[in-house]
């Protein structure tokens, strides 16, 4: 009897190292799949830089004057650079993290995100995008959707998106002052409409 208490505890324990250890190596591979290569987006190009780091991440992108989303990595379009301009992204359940943001600095057509069970999105990553000035410029239509890094900080920092016409917020368990960051945004934003579900 001692004998199967002993395997039985030892095998629980070997289980628990084994589901750390596999966190740990995914954690890892996500922060080597957000590294931002500099080379590459001055050889390619910022939007093929950024498609390649995207779809590697597991998020979906669409080019301008293109009806069908770009998913596979292993698929992306060839023939001319400057003719795959990114428009929209959807990064649903992807691993896209702070570190990778640069790759959307010089994207310039970028019409709408959307964040969706993000993990790794947090406020940093709010208030990175939103100091871009392409994306002030561009973005028009942003939807963060059940992100539960995200708190009150990083929705505030939404209004300097001063192009705005669509925010969509949903299921943020880590906004505590819903009314008053609605507020804030709703003044900062008078052209934009703003939906909420929290």
């Amino acid at each position: 009897m001692l004998f199967v208490k002993t395997v039985t505890s030892f095998m629980a324990v070997q289980c628990v190292r084994s589901r750390v250890c596999h966190r740990k190596f995914w954690g890892w591979l996500n922060a080597v799949f957000n590294k931002v290569d500099y080379d590459r987006i001055k050889d390619v190009g910022p939007d093929r830089a950024a498609s390649e780091w995207l779809l590697r991440c597991g998020a979906s992108v669409r080019y301008k004057g293109f009806d069908k989303w770009q998913k596979d990595y292993n698929h992306l379009p060839t023939g001319p650079l400057e003719k795959f301009k990114i428009e929209r992204i959807d990064a649903t359940e992807s691993c896209i993290m702070f570190k990778g943001f640069d790759y959307l600095d010089y994207l310039e057509h970028v019409e709408e995100i959307k964040f969706q069970r993000c993990i790794y999105i947090q406020d940093e990553c709010l208030e990175r995008l939103c100091r871009i000035q392409n994306l002030q410029k561009s973005l028009q239509w942003l939807e963060i959707i059940s992100c539960g890094n995200v708190t009150d900080r990083g929705i505030i920092s939404l209004h300097l998106l001063k192009n705005l016409r669509y925010l969509f917020l949903s299921d943020l368990p880590g906004i505590e002052e819903k009314e008053k960051t609605l507020q804030i945004l709703i003044r900062a934003l008078p052209n934009c409409e703003i939906k909420v579900d929290l």
